[in-house]
């Protein structure tokens, strides 16, 4: 049986980058599981009080919410083989570079997505990357090349 890999899909969530890199793999038949935050922005946002209750201050509304979505986060990205991080063109995703620095640190095999205006930018975090592709197609070469060589 052929080994199934573990990619995690970290990152903006107001794209499809995630679906065409799904679509991707599946198309060429890669054995790969992938596994992502929740991308339904309020849905993560208020989990912490829609589980543990109303807050007065956003602030403890929102660390509620990300110490549940870090529960996720932090299992997914420990058990996956590669961890893939897309920064898009709009919002500041600091939680990407999070989840960056958290898998650069667990030495998890990062693959970082992002338009060549960001290079600056993310200098940091490319260099922690073994790859830095500008499209999704690109992370799906990569995959096919990981896996079948």
């Amino acid at each position: 049986m052929a080994r199934e890999w573990r990619v995690y899909l970290s990152g903006e969530i107001h794209s499809d980058w995630r679906e065409q890199i799904i679509a991707g793999t599946r198309e060429r038949g890669l054995p790969v599981r992938f596994d992502s935050p929740v991308t339904d922005h309020e849905a993560s946002d208020l989990c912490g009080v829609r589980i543990l209750g109303d807050e007065d201050k956003k602030f403890w509304e929102d660390r509620k919410g990300a110490g549940v979505n870090a529960i996720r986060t932090q299992t997914l990205i420990r058990e996956a083989d590669i961890v893939i991080v897309r920064f898009g063109p709009k919002y500041k995703q600091w939680n990407a570079a999070f989840d960056a620095g958290y898998a650069a640190a667990l030495g998890k095999a990062i693959v970082t997505l992002h338009d060549e205006e960001h290079n600056h930018a993310l200098k940091e975090v490319d260099a922690a990357a073994l790859a830095t592709a500008a499209e999704p197609r690109q992370v799906v070469e990569i995959l096919d090349y990981v896996i079948r060589g």
